[in-house]
């Protein structure tokens, strides 16, 4: 399911939010995220608040093992994996396949702004097959040298237009918010 060109916007938006490094990583070489700074001048409430469901890939889910999976109470969480099961994962929606489909389903709902979280290869995925409507992008400013990396390669080009920036003086994070376009 590609986006037309031109065509309106989906009522719910599928949105990539995520924290990187001035170097393009969203996690460290092993994995840490403990560069990520947490600026009081961002609302969590507010920003959580925008959604009420949440996709993430199976690497992401199972590194929150043990948080309320999207981090709100009450939201609908779609986990993007071929091995994870349904009947071992109740309090979460498994997508095993035709994620495009889960993904065109969800959005028909009525709702708020779908989070697409953390992990970079669903990320990719995603934004290859035209689901993904914004990429908004906190750049922390640390060079971690080397990790996951925002979108890695192999992957399709995709056309960004600016639609927020940010600083936010007391920690230097830069936050930036494109539509795809």
């Amino acid at each position: 399911m590609a986006k037309k060109q031109g065509s309106d916007p989906p009522a719910r938006r599928v949105r990539y939010s995520v924290a990187t490094s001035l170097d393009g990583y969203i996690a460290g070489p092993n994995g840490e995220s403990d560069w990520i700074v947490m600026d009081p001048d961002i609302d969590f409430g507010e920003l959580f608040a925008q959604f009420d469901a949440f996709l993430m890939g199976r690497k992401t889910y199972e590194a929150m093992a043990g948080m309320s999976a999207g981090g709100k109470k009450g939201a609908r969480t779609l986990v993007f994996s071929r091995t994870l099961r349904q009947e071992e994962h109740p309090k979460v929606t498994i997508v095993s396949d035709d994620a495009a489909g889960a993904i065109a389903a969800l959005r028909a709902e009525p709702g708020k702004d779908i989070w697409l979280f953390g992990g970079g290869s669903l990320f990719a995925s995603l934004l290859d097959a035209g689901l993904v409507d914004t990429v908004e992008v906190a750049i922390v400013p640390v060079l971690l040298g080397g990790g996951l990396p925002l979108l890695a390669p192999p992957a399709s080009r995709a056309g960004l237009r600016l639609t927020e920036h940010r600083v936010l003086p007391s920690s230097g994070i830069v936050q930036l918010a494109y539509a795809v376009t």
